[in-house]
């Protein structure tokens, strides 16, 4: 999922670089969607283990 947000990231640059601004404006929306699910999912497995051992 991080590698997706890093993709969308990257899109968003390429976009803004090109003047493309709503494009842009979406694929960052999309990469900061997908790095706090990566990140909520992250927190939750190191929990799980913490608990688990």
């Amino acid at each position: 999922m991080l590698y997706w947000a890093a993709i969308f990231l990257v899109i968003a640059l390429i976009a803004a670089l090109f003047g493309f601004g709503g494009i842009a404006s979406a694929s960052a929306g999309i990469a900061q969607i997908l790095f706090f699910v990566f990140l909520v999912l992250f927190v939750v497995t190191l929990i799980v283990r913490a608990v688990r051992s």
